[in-house]
């Protein structure tokens, strides 16, 4: 049996426009409208958490997880620019509070890939106005935010700067390829926008505040070492080095891939490839640790905000699990700060244009909403009570 610290946060994770329902006011929402016909799926009514959060919190709660990851909607407490939504504030208090009394340590990211579409309109993240109306909305924010004790502003600023920089250049007309690297202007602004928040939602709430970043756990090639070395700055470790000044960095990772004198291998085609195609790699998730470890030093906490497969066998998902956390268990046995694992995801949710891919701990009938604890549930609850695997 391998034992993790006392205090280890055990819980799992969901994203504000993947499970909630009808946020039509979102950028993303108007995407799945104007790309049905290339293949995008719509959100709809998603998994109506938007109302159901309670019973998901239950299912943790109930197994022994003592800690739910979740995201504020900003275009449901901003639908139009300096207009503010208490009622939604409330909502998100609500959640908050219900985490409390069942037992779970909310941790509640602030930005999680969505913005409302006036911000869109804009320019969204290349608008010279784009900082000071985060700014504005995560001050909001901080009004219902007092007793919350981790605080993720951004989630994966650097995956948030490819998607969008891919969006940006399709407008333009140009080819995006795949295994794009983010785009730099996005990414500045990005960070900017995260260096003026955090300080911000520090002192006015008293959190332990950081960022989220996508960990690739990129492994050179024989004699590519210096594409590797620029290949994993730009992609990631220009996000890390921002975490040097954080009270703790989100590591988030599901997968590795090899870099060559052309960039990102793509993942080959495997019969154990995930639902996404990717490779099958729970050790990713030690690379990334270590490697984050590397790069922000050993004083800066990591917490693991995202770790999961994409599989409709729920064996694999519990045979992936564990080698993952076998790794988080060997590295912080050599000294690397982990302070806690969130899976993703709690539920099997909106996939961003696709609902194929199941990540979820739990399964969920999208007309009745009823929701179906897997095996892998009761296992990672059983994985937490006993602060061991």
């Amino acid at each position: 049996m391998t034992s993790f610290p006392e205090g280890f946060l055990w819980g799992a994770a969901t994203a504000a426009h993947q499970v909630e329902g009808n946020n039509l006011n979102n950028d993303w929402w108007r995407l799945e409208q104007v790309a049905a016909d290339y293949g995008v799926q719509a959100s709809g009514d998603a998994l109506d958490s938007y109302h159901r959060y309670h019973e998901d919190m239950r299912l943790l709660a109930d197994r022994g997880f003592t800690a739910y990851r979740f995201s504020l909607e900003w275009s449901r407490i901003e639908p139009l620019p300096g207009q503010f939504s208490r009622a939604a504030l409330d909502h998100y208090r609500r959640m908050i509070d219900t985490a409390r009394e069942l037992g779970l340590e909310p941790v509640v990211t602030v930005h999680h890939f969505t913005h409302p579409v006036w911000f869109d309109d804009r320019g969204a993240w290349l608008w010279d106005g784009a900082v000071d109306a985060f700014m504005r909305y995560a001050e909001q924010a901080c009004t219902i935010l007092g007793d919350v004790h981790w605080i993720i502003t951004i989630n994966e600023p650097n995956v948030l700067a490819i998607t969008h920089g891919g969006q940006r250049q399709v407008a333009l007309g140009n080819p995006y390829p795949r295994n794009a690297l983010p785009d730099q202007e996005i990414g500045d602004v990005l960070i900017a926008a995260h260096r003026v928040a955090a300080p911000m939602l520090r002192q006015r709430t008293g959190a332990r505040v950081g960022w989220s970043v996508a960990n690739q756990a990129l492994t050179a090639t024989p004699g590519n070492e210096e594409k590797f070395t620029e290949v994993q700055y730009l992609i990631e470790d220009k996000y890390l080095q921002v975490s040097r000044e954080d009270d703790f960095v989100g590591v988030q990772s599901y997968t590795s891939q090899p870099v060559e004198a052309d960039g990102i291998v793509p993942h080959p085609v495997a019969d154990d490839n995930t639902l996404m195609g990717w490779a099958y790699r729970p050790d990713a998730l030690g690379i990334a640790v270590r490697h984050t470890r590397d790069v922000v030093g050993p004083d800066v906490p990591i917490l693991v905000t995202e770790n999961g497969i994409a599989t409709d066998d729920d064996e694999r998902r519990i045979a992936y699990t564990t080698a993952a956390l076998e790794e988080v268990a060997a590295a912080i046995g050599q000294g690397v700060n982990v302070r806690g694992y969130l899976h993703w995801s709690l539920l099997d949710n909106f996939e961003w244009g696709h609902w194929a891919p199941t990540f979820g701990l739990v399964a969920v009938n999208r007309e009745t909403f009823a929701r179906h604890p897997k095996p892998s549930l009761d296992w990672l609850g059983e994985v937490a009570r006993r602060n061991a695997v």
